[in-house]
């Protein structure tokens, strides 16, 4: 590796992930000015600090004796990983919208494309206690999206991250999972098989060496990559105090598209996706079509507009249809008494009765005529042959 990229390995392992103080110092003279800062304890030339930064500089220099960049290179290479930087052709320049909290570097394994996959990305997360509900509505979701060509980024987490990957992959679709451990490193345990599946057909993406164990802070700080990587995210299901919440607040901070899911009101795996939909600028959304209008191209990606039932009645033409509407919902009617409710001649109405009859909405009673049961509740077409055209 070049000495830049050395170095880049070696700050993912002695820093918290997207240290805005770190950031400043890599700007100002580059990743290996940068480690020999922390070596030596002093600042680069004209770069100014505060007395709580300067004392980060002796904890990142205490965890640098036990940083070793070689190793993880090495253990990376057994498993076909890779270490890309800003500037690589795989970098997605959407992490720049991080600006001082972006990555320093990345460690991928997969066979991916990272900036090729975020390029149509969303991300769908949500709570990892999840109901049956939300664990449908974001594997439907991610299975949708991936048959449109859309790649799903979640964070690997039990629930709805966990429902959104496997959706992708049984629609045999693009997904990356943005990890708070190394990519090599399964946790949660339970989802090692799914791991295992997303290293050998996707990606998996983490901030962190091989071998890192997580702890909740890297958990939130993680989700501001998941938000960075893709066009909008879907929170699905959310508690009050669900680690959603922070992908979202993340996602709106970069302006990306807020979306979240309606669910019962009853439900506490809701309450935060209601919350979300009573702010400004969160999109509800409850259709993969809905979703792609979000965040697709202007004008192009337009959901349509969700089916509605279609009645037989509804196929009828106005006046046969107004005379249907004369009748009366109980008992019998004649000719003359349709012809002045429906405001038509009869001539007319005694011409549309048969028809109307033959079709099955009306039939002939001892006293006039009357509805018949499915002229009286109507159902929807399902396929079968249209009606005859009274």
């Amino acid at each position: 590796m070049s000495d830049e990229r050395t170095a880049r390995a070696t700050l993912t392992a002695v820093a918290e992930p997207g240290d805005t103080f770190l950031n400043r110092i890599i700007d100002h003279a580059g990743a290996e000015q940068a480690l020999e800062s922390i070596r030596t304890g002093t600042l680069p030339e004209g770069l100014l600090a505060d007395v709580k930064e300067v004392r980060r500089l002796e904890q990142w220099r205490i965890r640098l004796i036990a940083a070793e960049p070689d190793q993880d290179m090495a253990v990376c290479a057994r498993f076909r990983g890779r270490l890309i930087c800003p500037g690589d052709p795989e970098w997605p320049t959407t992490l720049d919208d991080l600006g001082d909290g972006r990555p320093y570097a990345l460690w991928l394994r997969g066979p991916g494309d990272l900036r090729n996959a975020c390029l149509r990305s969303v991300a769908v997360v949500g709570s990892r206690a999840a109901s049956p509900y939300g664990l449908r509505a974001a594997s439907d979701f991610a299975s949708e999206l991936a048959d449109r060509g859309w790649t799903v980024i979640s964070g690997g987490a039990l629930g709805i991250d966990a429902a959104a990957h496997r959706g992708a992959l049984a629609a045999d679709g693009p997904t990356v999972a943005v990890l708070a451990n190394g990519v090599d490193v399964p946790y949660p345990a339970s989802n090692e098989g799914l791991f295992a599946e997303l290293a050998r057909r996707c990606l998996l993406v983490s901030e962190s060496p091989p071998g890192t164990h997580p702890h909740r802070l890297r958990f939130l700080v993680r989700n501001r990559v998941i938000a960075a990587l893709s066009r909008g995210t879907v929170i699905v299901e959310a508690e009050a105090r669900s680690g959603a919440l922070n992908t979202a607040g993340w996602a709106a901070k970069l302006g990306r598209v807020v979306m979240a899911v309606p669910g019962p009101v009853t439900s506490r795996t809701s309450v935060g996706c209601h919350r979300l939909l009573r702010e400004e600028g969160t999109t509800l959304v409850t259709r993969t079509e809905e979703i792609i209008e979000a965040v697709g191209s202007i004008g192009a990606d337009l959901a349509p507009p969700p089916r509605t039932p279609v009645l037989p009645r509804d196929r009828l033409e106005p006046v046969t249809r107004a005379i249907l509407e004369a009748f009366p919902a109980r008992g019998t009617t004649g000719p003359a008494e349709l012809a002045v409710k429906a405001g038509v001649d009869l001539t007319k109405v005694n011409a549309k009765l048969g028809l109307l009859a033959a079709a099955g909405f009306v039939e002939r009673a001892s006293a006039g005529w009357r509805l018949t049961a499915s002229g009286k509740a109507p159902k929807p077409l399902t396929g079968h042959p249209e009606p005859p055209e009274p």
